[in-house]
């Protein structure tokens, strides 16, 4: 079962952005925008451990410092705005014992057969955030997650979402631009402005 622990940044530095502190509550989303090059997937990835940075960034008892770095990324997984995909199916991108329901976002058991080469965009970032959803991470990031969709998609994702964080009670960042989109999905929301971390 995912840990119902709070992510906590302390005291975090990266690029120009310095002293964020901050604490996601577990089921809570937070929402971060700012200008382009204000660090907002910079900041991501520094949670992610997957760039230098200073400060520190716990998940319960689990400490960003102390755990190897693949450990770290299964619990605090990032879903980067434009996702990789490696393999040329897309079952080969989901770990084999999953049992998530795709319906909600409009695909069916056939989806797992397909060609990755046969995806569109929009198809690419909705089974992105699937694959991630499908191993069981302990807190989501995710970069822009309805930036290639269409309106109608991005209501059934943002549906989607929300009933899986509540469900599941996990404490997530996401990088938004649309103000809208920010006051239907964030209970809190913060601006990257001048180096510093701005509660909205």
């Amino acid at each position: 079962m995912p840990a119902k622990t709070p992510l906590r940044l302390h005291n975090l530095g990266i690029g120009s952005l310095h002293g964020v502190d901050l604490t996601v509550a577990p089921g809570e989303i937070v929402c971060l925008s700012g200008a382009s090059g204000s660090g907002k997937s910079r900041l991501l990835r520094a949670v992610a451990d997957l760039e230098p940075h200073d400060g520190e960034v716990t998940l319960g008892d689990l400490v960003q410092g102390r755990v190897p770095g693949h450990r770290w990324r299964a619990a605090v997984m990032l879903v980067p705005a434009e996702s990789q995909w490696w393999a040329e199916t897309v079952v080969a991108h989901f770990p084999p014992e999953h049992r998530l329901d795709l319906t909600p976002i409009g695909f069916d058991d056939a989806v797992m057969g397909w060609s990755v080469s046969r995806l569109s965009s929009g198809e690419k970032q909705r089974l992105a955030l699937a694959r991630a959803v499908a191993r069981q991470p302990e807190a989501l990031l995710l970069d822009e997650p309805t930036a290639n969709l269409d309106a109608d998609s991005i209501r059934r994702v943002e549906t989607w979402l929300q009933e899986l964080i509540r469900e599941r009670r996990l404490p997530v960042l996401w990088v938004a631009h649309d103000q809208a989109q920010i006051e239907r999905v964030g209970r809190r929301h913060f601006r990257l402005r001048n180096g510093t971390l701005e509660q909205a």
